[in-house]
């Protein structure tokens, strides 16, 4: 066992050692999601529109190869191109119908030195003597060309207690279902907002596999039991009580950080380092689940890698331009979105782990599975700290993507009720341990 721990103590320490490395600012976005900015004046709407540049080269087919000088001038030579594509995409409507859009200034927008950047496209809407009560406001840029694309509109402006505020803020989710949102600026914005991202954190889990596979390294192991090697559970409420503490704690761990970094109280390091350490601690889950380490104690691990989750969650919200009441309103919505994605991937996953626990495939599955697990986690990691693209995320979006991944675990379910039938008619179950047998947890 000495060998396993001092593997994992090194993953510790050194995602421990990347925490403490001068911090920078985080990037204002974590995805290519496209952001629109609509600032409601007394006297008319305006804003900007953020599109990524990697959807900008795919769709609208401009260069974006060079340094940032060159990408920006790309970016200005064709700014009619990116007129022309947000005309279709982007319009306005009051109750005076839709708002003429104008477009101006194009520039470049990236933080540090992250590889999202993003084609920034100033706009007018439109002037007013009297400040509108609602909007349609349709933004659907990249939806239909890009799978799974969706966009965020923040709302700054608006009605408080029958006055016009210009402090009130609302944040909107659109998506291919709802491209046309209706605001009403005169409502309780809080309500919108939480709602909002509660949609947005469940988007996040459904487009970030590297969470989706921190989750499956821990739930292998929770349809066994350790003695001296891993051993089914009794019953399915035995390996769902060991499912519960795992997502339990981590929920906890990462809710901690989650809410102390996104509200800026508590330092984080560059972007890429968070995410690094994520990839590391899904090697750390994997590797455990070869070796064990706390043996019946994954929630432990699952505790002290959540803190580190929670940093990457927070980055979400960080530099939004948005107050730190809206922050707050807006963590709490996402986090219960995390989580409702998380117990997704738990109940999709967990109903195949315990019908294959007690076939004589289970053992070369949790290995297989694990070595993989750890393979993908350690590539990420170099391509995280490196900035360098291995292609990882696109070979894990081909199995784990929505929704792609639901077919995926309706088809292992599938197959581990077959194993497990197979297994049953040739006496082939392995036997259960009882609780007393286990290794104290």
């Amino acid at each position: 066992m000495r060998r396993p721990i001092r593997l994992l103590a090194g993953l510790l320490v050194a995602a421990l050692g990347l925490l403490v490395l001068p911090a920078t600012p985080a990037a204002a976005h974590t995805t290519e999601q496209p952001y629109l900015y609509v600032f409601i004046t007394e006297t008319g709407i305006d804003g900007r529109a953020e599109l990524a540049i990697g959807d900008v080269q795919e769709v609208l087919g401009l260069d974006m190869s060079g340094d940032d000088v060159a990408i920006e001038a790309v970016l200005r030579d064709n700014a009619q191109v990116l007129y022309d594509y947000l005309a279709d995409h982007l319009s306005v409507t009051t109750a005076d119908g839709e708002r003429p859009i104008e477009f101006g200034a194009v520039d470049l927008f990236r933080e540090g030195s992250t590889n999202l950047a993003f084609a920034v496209i100033q706009y007018t809407a439109g002037e007013h003597t009297v400040v509108p009560q609602t909007l349609d406001i349709k933004f659907d840029p990249f939806f239909d060309e890009v799978e799974g694309r969706d966009g965020l509109l923040l709302i700054n402006g608006g009605f408080e207690l029958g006055e016009y505020a210009a402090g009130k803020e609302t944040l909107v989710n659109v998506n291919a279902d709802d491209r046309e949102p209706t605001v009403d600026l005169g409502a309780d914005g809080r309500w919108g907002n939480f709602f909002s991202s509660i949609s947005l954190g469940i988007n996040h889990i459904e487009t970030g596999p590297d969470h989706i596979l921190f989750v499956l390294a821990l739930l292998i192991p929770s349809v066994l039991v350790f003695t001296d090697r891993w051993e089914p559970v009794a019953s399915f409420g035995s390996g769902l009580w060991r499912v519960l503490k795992i997502a339990t704690m981590f929920t906890i761990a990462h809710s901690i950080t989650f809410t102390l970094a996104g509200m800026g109280w508590l330092p984080t390091p560059p972007a890429k380092i968070v995410e690094s350490i994520i990839a590391i601690s899904i090697a750390g889950a994997a590797l455990h689940t070869l070796r064990p380490i706390f043996p019946n104690r994954e929630w432990s691990l699952s505790f002290v890698f959540g803190l580190f989750h929670g940093m990457g969650f927070a980055s979400l919200v960080s530099d939004l331009g948005v107050s730190r009441s809206s922050q707050l309103i807006s963590l709490l919505g996402r986090n219960v979105g995390i989580e409702i994605g998380q117990v997704a991937v738990i109940l999709l996953l967990f109903p195949g782990l315990y019908l294959l626990r007690r076939t004589p495939f289970y053992q070369p599955f949790v290995t297989v599975s694990s070595l993989a697990l750890a393979a993908v986690a350690l590539l990420w990691t170099v391509e995280r700290l490196a900035e360098i693209d291995l292609g990882t995320d696109g070979l894990v979006d081909s199995f784990a993507a929505v929704p792609r991944g639901y077919w995926v675990s309706i088809g292992f379910a599938i197959v581990a009720a077959a194993a497990f039938a197979w297994s049953k008619q040739n006496d082939r179950l392995i036997d259960v341990v009882r609780p007393s047998e286990a290794v104290s947890g």
